[in-house]
């Protein structure tokens, strides 16, 4: 793992209108480790997501890609730094095949002609370098392709471009046993090829299954984030229901206290690196 995070959160607020949905949220995120993100419905995940992808700008805080700061506020500039987000809905096409799906938007051009052998090619190599063999043909309709095979069509594409940190959501939503182990064994090759991966999931038996690092969102604040091998099932179950888990997360709310509860413990900006 390298030292110095791919992609560093200080300080994200984001409000929409009265209603505010991140409070001071830190993140970080490594090359080559894959961290789970994990919250309640409710807790700030898909706002974090698309503050990061760029769709929404966010009120206050910082970004750091390599240890620089950054500016994020479009698709656009997070697409520039190679970070790509593969939603839980795949934004795929049935009735386009695995290439056109793969370059939908992107496409390779010989002036005005598509550059078809070439974008066949790109994507076959893609699919080979991600050891997916389970793709009878590049030229099959998404339509024909099992809930697995669509998932791993979409990662194949988030990866096409060069990219650097991909985040996927319930990629595992709606799959059965099989065709799940078969997406998180793409998980952890991603990571283990030096991508940074950050994992949505409310399975948790997923999250221990693949995850280096699980980050815990409880209503819009990021209440710990900590190496898997660190914590317990039950402990990442209360923070998400709770926000805190004995010395981890937000602190008890003091005698005579307004219910508001406290100033997190153990999730300082240095505690979170």
């Amino acid at each position: 793992m390298s030292a110095t995070p791919l992609l560093e959160l200080r300080g994200i607020d984001k409000s929409f209108g009265p209603v505010q949905v991140l409070r001071d949220v830190a993140l970080t995120v490594h090359p080559g480790e894959v961290t789970a993100l994990v919250g309640d419905n409710g807790a700030g995940k898909s706002t974090l997501v698309k503050c990061i992808s760029g769709i929404h700008p966010v009120d206050s805080g910082e970004f750091l890609f390599e240890g620089r700061p950054v500016g994020i506020s479009s698709p656009r500039d997070a697409a520039a730094l190679g970070i790509e987000v593969v939603y839980q809905d795949l934004a795929l096409c049935d009735n386009l095949d695995i290439v056109q799906n793969m370059f939908l938007g992107r496409e390779k051009r010989t002036g005005i002609v598509l550059d078809e052998p070439t974008m066949e090619q790109m994507a076959a190599e893609t699919l080979a370098g991600l050891s997916v063999r389970t793709v009878k043909s590049l030229r099959q309709h998404v339509s024909s392709l099992s809930g697995g095979q669509r998932q791993t069509v979409a990662i194949a594409k988030a990866v096409l471009w060069n990219s650097r940190l991909v985040i996927l959501d319930e990629p595992t939503a709606a799959l059965g046993v099989a065709q799940t182990a078969q997406v998180l064994e793409l998980v952890r090759r991603l990571a283990d090829s030096g991508l940074a991966v950050v994992l949505i999931s409310h399975n948790m038996n997923d999250v221990f299954a693949v995850s280096d690092r699980i980050a815990a969102l409880y209503l819009g604040q990021m209440v710990a984030q900590v190496k898997t091998t660190d914590i317990t099932h039950s402990q990442i179950v209360e923070l998400i229901t709770a926000g805190r888990s004995g010395a981890l997360g937000l602190a008890a709310e003091p005698a005579g206290g307004n219910g508001t509860g406290g100033a997190a413990v153990g999730t300082t900006p240095g505690a979170l690196r």
